[in-house]
């Protein structure tokens, strides 16, 4: 039972079981959330906080079993595209497509540091690089948004 909870929350309910782009079916979990259950930004910041406080020690149970990083693990998207997601000035669907694509962008690309915090041990460097990227996608829309440039 304890197993298949820590599965079922590393794998964002199961989307990290996505044939295709596992990352990206998280990031998409997490934005349709934030836009069923629209609860304000607090609400998303401490959801975000309660599945980093999960997701470190879920990711850990489950690479001790399917290696480092696996790619079924998705908590680590849907933390960091709610971490996007956020403390924005206006939300729109359109806005939060940008989030998405650049939560993903940032995810993918890793830079600095987020490359760096991928070295650190067990869930830990899993969930980090992910909340960095949602953090950075986040200035860059919150700087973009606030500048009028869309």
């Amino acid at each position: 039972m304890l197993k298949g909870l820590i599965y079922t929350i590393g794998t964002g309910f199961g989307t990290g079981y996505s044939p295709v782009a596992p990352g990206t079916a998280g990031s998409v979990l997490a934005v349709v959330l934030f836009f069923l259950w629209p609860q304000g930004s607090l609400f998303w910041l401490l959801m975000a906080i309660l599945f980093f406080a999960l997701g470190v020690p879920v990711a850990s149970a489950i690479e001790k079993e399917r290696g480092e990083d696996p790619s079924l693990v998705v908590i680590d998207e849907v933390v960091g595209q709610w971490l996007a997601l956020i403390f924005l000035p206006a939300m729109s669907w359109k806005i939060a497509t940008v989030a998405f694509l650049l939560f993903r962008l940032f995810d993918i690309w890793k830079p600095f540091p987020i490359d760096y915090s991928q070295q650190l041990k067990g869930g830990w460097g899993v969930m980090v690089d992910d909340v960095l990227a949602g953090v950075y996608a986040n200035l860059v829309l919150q700087f973009v948004l606030r500048s009028g440039l869309f």
